[in-house]
């Protein structure tokens, strides 16, 4: 009986232990198990958050390929009446090219046989609009006037003789009769826009209102500007003033004639191409 009484306590305590180490690696297998799942419970968060701003992006995306899709569309609508231009090369729409053409056709074959690419061709079409509002019978009869056409620019060199007394930038009233010309044909031509170049010899200037040679240039290119725009109502904001003192000279400084060669004003007549291209189908041109 006690043998049978020890055998039994001895099962008991035996089953006791394996039952507590089954226990304890339960309980090591849960919180491991628990672990992975708050490892597994952050990495899905991480990745939720990831994907938030991947929608987040791609929507942004999506918006931008839209707003390029209404851009594009928009440009294709503004074809018609757009220049551009691509490194040095110039790219014109359809109707553009056409509006050129009946322009170029009215020009002497001769002037275009060196036109050789799309830009040559421009510029030939631009001096042709600048030509027809240009009358220069009566200035080019005029040893103080000098005027040159280069490609599309205008060049008109105004000897101080006329338009300046020595060492002043106030206008003469005999220079009034050109500035009106000038101002009537800005006027005509809306495709244009003006620049006013003082230029004086190299002889140093300084006294109670000049300081020097750049002040004296830029004083009287501002007091042609002013002119126009007062007096003959010219648009300020088609007009530039700019001065270069003696930094330009025509000839070298050296004799009395070659200063008062130097001593000079020039306009720069620059064309707008902007303007000019959504003008080349209008018929005529007024002339001053």
């Amino acid at each position: 009986m006690k043998k049978l009484i020890l055998l039994f306590t001895g099962s008991v305590l035996f089953l006791s232990c394996v039952s507590k180490k089954k226990y304890t690696e339960l309980d090591n297998k849960y919180k491991d198990t628990y672990a992975n799942l708050q490892k597994t419970t952050l990495q899905k968060e991480k990745l939720e958050k990831k994907f938030t701003e991947i929608e987040k992006r791609v929507d942004n995306y999506n918006k931008k390929i839209n707003s390029l899709r209404d851009f594009n569309s928009s440009l294709q609508q503004e074809n018609s009446v757009k220049l551009d231009m691509v490194g040095n090369t110039a790219v014109i729409s359809n109707s553009l090219k056409e509006r050129m053409k009946e322009t170029l056709s009215k020009i002497n074959p001769a002037e275009l046989a060196g036109a050789k690419t799309l830009k040559d061709s421009m510029d030939i079409a631009v001096a042709y609009n600048l030509k027809k509002s240009i009358d220069m019978s009566d200035l080019e009869n005029s040893e103080d006037v000098n005027i040159s056409i280069d490609k599309t620019v205008v060049m008109i060199s105004v000897s101080d003789n006329l338009l300046f007394n020595t060492a002043s930038y106030k206008v003469k009233r005999k220079a009034y009769k050109l500035i009106e010309r000038l101002a009537n044909l800005i006027k005509s031509e809306p495709s244009m826009d003006v620049m006013i170049e003082g230029h004086t010899d190299s002889r140093s200037i300084n006294n109670a209102v000049v300081q020097d040679n750049w002040d004296l240039s830029v004083k009287r290119a501002t007091s042609i500007v002013r002119i126009l725009e007062k007096k003959y109502g010219v648009e300020p904001s088609r007009l530039i003033a700019s001065g270069r003192g003696s930094s330009m000279p025509l000839y070298p400084n050296d004799s009395n004639k070659n200063r008062a060669r130097n001593r000079r004003t020039r306009i720069v007549i620059l064309p707008n191409l902007d303007k000019f291209f959504g003008m080349l189908s209008e018929e005529g041109v007024i002339k001053p």
